[in-house]
């Protein structure tokens, strides 16, 4: 019931697209602790793989780290939403690993989400539906409104490419690791194609944002970008 006047005092506070769709990036990537806390098991596995070579020990404390940082989060009563979602992809990992006896299989849920999350992305902007458009709807309260201005589904559409480019970077980097099995290199590079290559394009997205002022309500578009 009060999802009308929260998106009101949203939209309300941003008077362009480029400025409500910047604060709604900020909170989807749960700003530096999400990004964090969603590299920590991943980096527990890789450095526990390589110095031990055993796959129980590399599981259990890389979902042991998971659980603490899940704790404390429901310690202090903040979202734990960016650390079940690390939790969730870990456990698929460590299921598949654990049936299979193979630590490359850690890395299949992320390969996985990767090329799926492209793909669903590409398609979204094929039908000019692109994914971003619905952060814009999300403020303004109307999901498809956004939709009636060609200048705001462009922005929209470039921006979910930039979005796209570094989940296919992931798949094609790391899945010929995977068949080659290199377990060690799949840990470092899905570490280094993380949350360093998602504050690249959230960078390269804050540049294209900053080229306009498209109105948030109506109107025809007087954006650069």
């Amino acid at each position: 019931m009060s999802a009308a006047p929260e998106a009101a005092r949203e939209a309300a506070a941003h008077d362009t697209v480029e400025a409500a769709i910047r604060a709604q990036l900020a909170k989807a990537l749960g700003g530096a602790r999400g990004i964090v806390e969603a590299a920590v098991p991943t980096v527990a596995f890789t450095i526990c793989w390589i110095t031990t070579e055993q796959l129980k020990t590399s599981l259990i404390v890389s979902i042991g780290l998971a659980v603490l940082l899940l704790v404390v989060r429901l310690v202090q009563r903040s979202t734990p939403q960016f650390v079940i979602n690390s939790l969730i992809g870990i456990g698929i990992g460590a299921v598949l690993a654990s049936r299979t006896g193979e630590a490359k299989d850690v890395f299949v849920p992320g390969i996985v989400y990767n090329a799926a999350y492209a793909a669903a992305m590409t398609l979204s902007i094929a039908v000019r539906w692109p994914v971003v458009g619905f952060l814009i709807g999300s403020v303004t309260g109307d999901p498809t409104g956004w939709r009636r201005d060609p200048g705001i589904v462009r922005i929209c559409s470039r921006l979910t490419w930039l979005l796209i480019a570094p989940c296919l970077l992931r798949v094609v980097v790391q899945f010929p690791l995977y068949l080659a099995d290199q377990v060690a290199a799949l840990g470092v590079a899905k570490v280094v194609l993380g949350w360093p290559l998602q504050v690249a394009s959230l960078a390269a997205m804050v540049w294209v944002l900053a080229r306009g002022r498209t109105p948030i309500n109506s109107g025809p578009p007087v954006a650069g970008a």
